[in-house]
Protein backbone atom coordinates (compact mmCIF):
# COMPACT_ATOMS: atom_id res chain seq x y z
CA UNK A 1 0.00 0.00 0.00
CA UNK A 2 0.98 3.57 -0.37
CA UNK A 3 1.19 5.95 2.61
CA UNK A 4 1.46 10.01 2.30
CA UNK A 5 3.61 11.39 4.79
CA UNK A 6 2.72 14.37 6.19
CA UNK A 7 5.87 16.22 4.18
CA UNK A 8 3.74 15.04 1.11
CA UNK A 9 5.66 12.39 -0.16
CA UNK A 10 4.94 8.78 -0.51
CA UNK A 11 6.12 5.55 1.51
CA UNK A 12 5.56 2.08 -0.20
CA UNK A 13 4.47 -0.47 2.31
CA UNK A 14 4.25 -4.28 3.08
CA UNK A 15 2.52 -5.20 5.66
CA UNK A 16 1.83 -9.65 5.86
CA UNK A 17 -0.93 -8.58 8.32
CA UNK A 18 -0.57 -11.74 10.23
CA UNK A 19 -1.35 -12.67 13.48
CA UNK A 20 1.45 -12.10 16.07
CA UNK A 21 4.17 -9.65 17.19
CA UNK A 22 5.25 -7.06 14.30
CA UNK A 23 8.71 -7.07 13.15
CA UNK A 24 9.76 -4.09 10.96
CA UNK A 25 12.47 -5.34 8.25
CA UNK A 26 14.96 -3.02 7.08
CA UNK A 27 15.98 -4.11 3.84
CA UNK A 28 19.93 -3.81 2.09
CA UNK A 29 21.06 -1.46 -0.56
CA UNK A 30 20.05 -1.77 -3.12
CA UNK A 31 16.54 -3.51 -2.82
CA UNK A 32 13.29 -3.00 -2.37
CA UNK A 33 11.33 -3.38 0.89
CA UNK A 34 9.36 -6.50 0.41
CA UNK A 35 9.55 -8.43 3.69
CA UNK A 36 11.95 -11.74 3.42
CA UNK A 37 10.18 -14.68 1.83
CA UNK A 38 12.46 -17.32 2.93
CA UNK A 39 11.70 -16.39 6.62
CA UNK A 40 7.73 -15.98 6.20
CA UNK A 41 7.24 -19.56 7.39
CA UNK A 42 9.51 -19.37 10.46
CA UNK A 43 7.61 -16.42 11.45
CA UNK A 44 4.55 -18.06 11.01
CA UNK A 45 5.57 -20.55 13.25
CA UNK A 46 7.12 -17.95 15.74
CA UNK A 47 3.79 -15.49 15.85
CA UNK A 48 5.71 -12.88 14.05
CA UNK A 49 4.09 -10.30 11.60
CA UNK A 50 5.97 -8.49 9.18
CA UNK A 51 6.13 -5.27 8.40
CA UNK A 52 8.31 -3.27 5.84
CA UNK A 53 9.06 0.02 3.36
CA UNK A 54 10.98 0.73 0.40
CA UNK A 55 13.63 3.19 2.03
CA UNK A 56 13.02 6.95 0.00
CA UNK A 57 13.73 6.52 -3.96
CA UNK A 58 13.38 2.85 -4.02
CA UNK A 59 10.07 1.08 -5.38
CA UNK A 60 7.37 3.14 -4.76
CA UNK A 61 8.70 5.58 -2.26
CA UNK A 62 9.56 9.10 -3.14
CA UNK A 63 12.96 10.14 -3.39
CA UNK A 64 14.39 11.98 -0.15
CA UNK A 65 18.00 13.69 -0.92
CA UNK A 66 20.40 14.68 2.35
CA UNK A 67 18.19 11.58 4.21
CA UNK A 68 19.81 10.24 7.40
CA UNK A 69 19.68 6.69 9.24
CA UNK A 70 17.30 8.78 11.76
CA UNK A 71 15.32 10.38 9.33
CA UNK A 72 14.18 7.09 8.01
CA UNK A 73 14.01 5.45 11.61
CA UNK A 74 11.23 8.51 11.56
CA UNK A 75 9.96 7.11 8.29
CA UNK A 76 9.48 3.97 10.19
CA UNK A 77 8.05 5.46 13.06
CA UNK A 78 5.55 7.10 10.50
CA UNK A 79 4.70 3.71 9.15
CA UNK A 80 4.34 1.90 12.83
CA UNK A 81 2.12 4.68 13.97
CA UNK A 82 -0.08 4.59 11.02
CA UNK A 83 -0.69 0.63 11.55
CA UNK A 84 -1.47 1.23 14.88
CA UNK A 85 2.13 -0.53 15.92
CA UNK A 86 2.35 0.69 19.37
CA UNK A 87 5.59 -1.77 20.10
CA UNK A 88 7.27 -3.79 17.26
CA UNK A 89 10.66 -5.49 16.78
CA UNK A 90 13.14 -4.64 13.72
CA UNK A 91 15.30 -6.43 11.81
CA UNK A 92 17.54 -5.60 9.01
CA UNK A 93 20.29 -7.45 6.34
CA UNK A 94 23.36 -5.41 5.21
CA UNK A 95 22.73 -1.75 5.36
CA UNK A 96 19.02 -2.50 6.56
CA UNK A 97 20.49 -3.37 9.79
CA UNK A 98 22.33 0.14 9.95
CA UNK A 99 18.42 1.64 10.02
CA UNK A 100 17.26 -1.03 12.34
CA UNK A 101 19.64 -0.16 14.91
CA UNK A 102 19.12 3.44 14.07
CA UNK A 103 15.20 2.82 14.50
CA UNK A 104 15.62 0.96 17.85
CA UNK A 105 18.63 4.18 19.06
CA UNK A 106 15.73 7.03 18.03
CA UNK A 107 12.48 5.47 18.89
CA UNK A 108 13.37 3.82 22.55
CA UNK A 109 11.22 1.53 23.87
CA UNK A 110 8.66 1.18 21.56
CA UNK A 111 11.53 -1.11 20.21
CA UNK A 112 11.29 -4.35 22.09
CA UNK A 113 14.19 -6.31 19.82
CA UNK A 114 16.45 -5.86 17.40
CA UNK A 115 18.58 -8.46 14.73
CA UNK A 116 21.23 -7.56 12.35
CA UNK A 117 22.69 -9.43 9.48
CA UNK A 118 25.87 -7.88 8.28
CA UNK A 119 25.13 -4.43 9.86
CA UNK A 120 27.67 -1.26 8.71
CA UNK A 121 29.09 0.55 11.97
CA UNK A 122 28.98 4.94 12.06
CA UNK A 123 31.61 6.31 9.78
CA UNK A 124 34.62 7.97 11.34
CA UNK A 125 34.32 6.76 15.06
CA UNK A 126 37.34 6.28 16.51
CA UNK A 127 38.88 2.79 16.76
CA UNK A 128 36.95 1.68 14.22
CA UNK A 129 39.32 1.26 10.10
CA UNK A 130 36.13 1.95 8.34
CA UNK A 131 37.11 0.90 4.87
CA UNK A 132 40.05 -1.94 6.00
CA UNK A 133 38.76 -5.38 4.56
CA UNK A 134 36.50 -4.22 1.96
CA UNK A 135 36.35 -5.30 -1.49
CA UNK A 136 37.76 -2.37 -4.17
CA UNK A 137 34.08 -1.53 -5.62
CA UNK A 138 32.39 -0.92 -1.91
CA UNK A 139 35.60 1.48 -1.05
CA UNK A 140 34.99 3.36 -4.19
CA UNK A 141 31.56 3.84 -3.82
CA UNK A 142 31.64 4.89 -0.33
CA UNK A 143 34.66 7.27 -0.33
CA UNK A 144 32.85 8.42 -3.14
CA UNK A 145 30.01 9.28 -0.97
CA UNK A 146 31.83 10.22 1.48
CA UNK A 147 33.60 12.96 -0.95
CA UNK A 148 30.19 14.36 -2.10
CA UNK A 149 30.67 12.40 -5.58
CA UNK A 150 28.84 9.60 -5.39
CA UNK A 151 26.23 10.59 -7.96
CA UNK A 152 28.88 11.63 -9.87
CA UNK A 153 30.56 7.80 -10.13
CA UNK A 154 27.05 6.44 -10.83
CA UNK A 155 27.61 9.06 -14.05
CA UNK A 156 30.47 7.73 -14.78
CA UNK A 157 29.25 4.03 -15.72
CA UNK A 158 30.13 2.42 -12.65
CA UNK A 159 29.41 -1.02 -12.19
CA UNK A 160 29.88 -2.54 -8.50
CA UNK A 161 31.59 -6.31 -8.11
CA UNK A 162 30.29 -7.92 -4.98
CA UNK A 163 33.43 -10.50 -5.58
CA UNK A 164 30.97 -13.99 -5.03
CA UNK A 165 32.05 -16.65 -4.39
CA UNK A 166 31.23 -20.11 -5.60
CA UNK A 167 29.79 -20.39 -2.02
CA UNK A 168 27.77 -17.54 -2.68
CA UNK A 169 26.77 -18.44 -6.02
CA UNK A 170 25.07 -21.66 -4.41
CA UNK A 171 23.19 -20.02 -1.44
CA UNK A 172 21.71 -18.02 -4.47
CA UNK A 173 20.19 -20.89 -6.37
CA UNK A 174 18.34 -22.05 -2.99
CA UNK A 175 15.24 -20.49 -0.94
CA UNK A 176 18.04 -16.74 -0.48
CA UNK A 177 18.11 -16.27 -4.44
CA UNK A 178 14.93 -14.13 -3.27
CA UNK A 179 17.90 -11.79 -2.65
CA UNK A 180 18.45 -11.55 -6.15
CA UNK A 181 14.72 -11.40 -6.80
CA UNK A 182 14.38 -8.03 -4.42
CA UNK A 183 18.19 -6.01 -5.88
CA UNK A 184 16.86 -5.59 -9.89
CA UNK A 185 13.73 -3.56 -9.04
CA UNK A 186 15.38 -1.95 -6.54
CA UNK A 187 16.92 0.36 -9.30
CA UNK A 188 13.94 0.71 -10.97
CA UNK A 189 13.03 3.75 -9.66
CA UNK A 190 16.09 5.39 -10.93
CA UNK A 191 19.79 5.33 -8.83
CA UNK A 192 19.10 7.82 -6.26
CA UNK A 193 17.82 4.69 -3.53
CA UNK A 194 21.29 3.70 -3.83
CA UNK A 195 22.96 6.61 -3.96
CA UNK A 196 21.68 8.33 -0.76
CA UNK A 197 21.95 5.17 1.09
CA UNK A 198 25.27 5.42 0.40
CA UNK A 199 25.76 8.71 1.37
CA UNK A 200 23.55 7.96 4.67
CA UNK A 201 26.37 5.72 5.49
CA UNK A 202 29.22 8.45 5.33
CA UNK A 203 27.21 10.88 7.51
CA UNK A 204 26.26 11.45 11.20
CA UNK A 205 23.55 9.34 11.33
CA UNK A 206 21.11 11.67 13.48
CA UNK A 207 21.10 9.02 16.68
CA UNK A 208 23.41 7.25 18.24
CA UNK A 209 23.32 3.30 18.08
CA UNK A 210 25.07 3.58 21.77
CA UNK A 211 22.13 4.34 23.65
CA UNK A 212 20.45 1.30 22.62
CA UNK A 213 17.94 -0.47 25.37
CA UNK A 214 16.19 -3.15 23.00
CA UNK A 215 18.28 -6.57 23.38
CA UNK A 216 20.01 -6.53 19.94
CA UNK A 217 21.39 -8.69 18.03
CA UNK A 218 24.57 -8.32 15.74
CA UNK A 219 25.19 -11.46 13.66
CA UNK A 220 27.57 -11.44 10.93
CA UNK A 221 30.43 -13.45 8.79
CA UNK A 222 33.66 -13.97 9.25
CA UNK A 223 34.87 -13.64 5.54
CA UNK A 224 32.27 -11.02 5.00
CA UNK A 225 34.30 -8.80 2.20
CA UNK A 226 31.35 -5.90 1.64
CA UNK A 227 30.83 -4.99 5.31
CA UNK A 228 33.83 -6.27 7.20
CA UNK A 229 32.97 -8.03 10.71
CA UNK A 230 34.91 -5.35 12.57
CA UNK A 231 32.14 -2.97 11.65
CA UNK A 232 30.17 -5.75 13.78
CA UNK A 233 32.91 -5.94 16.47
CA UNK A 234 32.61 -2.44 17.00
CA UNK A 235 28.94 -2.10 17.11
CA UNK A 236 29.41 -4.95 19.66
CA UNK A 237 31.98 -3.07 21.82
CA UNK A 238 30.49 0.08 22.08
CA UNK A 239 26.20 -1.12 22.36
CA UNK A 240 26.03 -2.27 26.07
CA UNK A 241 22.24 -3.76 24.72
CA UNK A 242 24.48 -6.34 21.92
CA UNK A 243 25.27 -9.75 21.51
CA UNK A 244 27.47 -10.68 18.68
CA UNK A 245 27.58 -13.51 16.95
CA UNK A 246 30.31 -13.99 14.40
CA UNK A 247 29.72 -16.73 12.08
CA UNK A 248 33.36 -19.17 10.97
CA UNK A 249 33.67 -18.78 7.11
CA UNK A 250 30.21 -16.96 6.51
CA UNK A 251 30.21 -14.17 3.53
CA UNK A 252 28.27 -10.68 3.37
CA UNK A 253 25.25 -12.98 1.15
CA UNK A 254 25.69 -16.50 3.15
CA UNK A 255 24.82 -14.76 6.52
CA UNK A 256 21.76 -15.14 5.92
CA UNK A 257 21.64 -19.14 5.73
CA UNK A 258 22.04 -17.97 10.65
CA UNK A 259 18.73 -15.82 9.75
CA UNK A 260 16.07 -18.27 11.08
CA UNK A 261 18.02 -18.58 14.46
CA UNK A 262 18.36 -15.09 14.74
CA UNK A 263 14.50 -14.53 14.32
CA UNK A 264 14.34 -17.11 17.01
CA UNK A 265 15.98 -15.20 19.28
CA UNK A 266 14.11 -11.74 18.39
CA UNK A 267 10.78 -13.80 18.95
CA UNK A 268 12.09 -14.95 22.37
CA UNK A 269 12.56 -11.02 23.35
Amino acid sequence: MDMELSDGRTLHVYDTGTPGHPVIWNHGTPNIGAPPEPLFAAAERLGLRWVSFDRPGYGGSTVSRGRTVASVARDTEAVADALSLDRFAVAGYSGGGTFALGTAALLGDRVTAAMTLAAIAPYGVEGLDWYEGMVPSGIAALASAAAGARETLHNSGFEYDAGFTAADEEMFGGPWGWLGEVAGPGLDAGPYGQIDDDVSYTRPWGCDPRTITAPTLLLHGTCDRIIPPSHASWLAAHCPAATLQLHEGASHFTIVEYAEAGLSWLARR
